[in-house]
């Protein structure tokens, strides 16, 4: 389980989330896409209570990414491939070399998945959106890509939202690493 200052990292916003439906998806037409919305959003307070359920695996519990008028905390890169340590080392080097020293990195369900936090604070959308695909494609060139990037314009905002990690996988905070150089 992932602790609440752990949890603090992400920045969540807390005054809505998003539920996985228990049956069926809803069917989304965009720009000539045909899209099915496993979430559906809940207008009341992420509490504590929420997120135990959540943990346990009793319920699935998302984050929206996008915050009022159009902002993003974080560049994420959503992992799901076959050598997570591999692809975390990659990043790792690719995000100091941009000169990117505060990430998470968290397991989120799936053996071999993770969520890759860059934090980067406040920021557009759509320049977050240019930031993440700039970011992979650095990365595809070292890596082969079995990742998706957050925030993105080529799905509509509701999608732009994360399952709550389980568990912290790594995480590097400043210039502590260039001690070790």
């Amino acid at each position: 389980m992932v602790s609440q200052l752990d949890l603090k990292l992400i920045k969540m916003q807390t005054q809505f989330y998003y539920k996985k439906r228990e049956y069926g998806s809803v069917k989304i037409d965009f720009r000539g896409k045909t899209l099915y919305d496993k979430f559906e959003k809940v207008d009341q307070t992420l509490t504590l209570s929420i997120l135990n359920d959540h943990f346990a695996k009793k319920i699935t519990v998302a984050h929206d990414l996008v915050w009022k008028g159009d902002m993003v905390e974080n560049i994420v890169f959503d992992y799901n491939g076959s050598d997570p340590q591999r692809f975390y080392h990659r990043a790792q080097l690719l995000l100091r070399e941009e000169g990117f020293l505060n990430f998470t990195a968290y397991e989120s369900g799936a053996s071999g998945h993770l969520h890759l936090y860059v934090h980067k604070g406040h920021t557009t959308l759509s320049e977050g959106s240019q930031l993440a695909k700039t970011l992979s494609a650095k990365l595809a060139q070292r890596l082969p890509k079995q990742w998706k990037t957050f925030p993105t314009l080529d799905l509509p905002t509701e999608f732009n939202i994360l399952v709550v990690p389980y568990a912290v996988y790594a995480k590097e905070r400043g210039s502590d690493w260039s001690k070790h150089m």
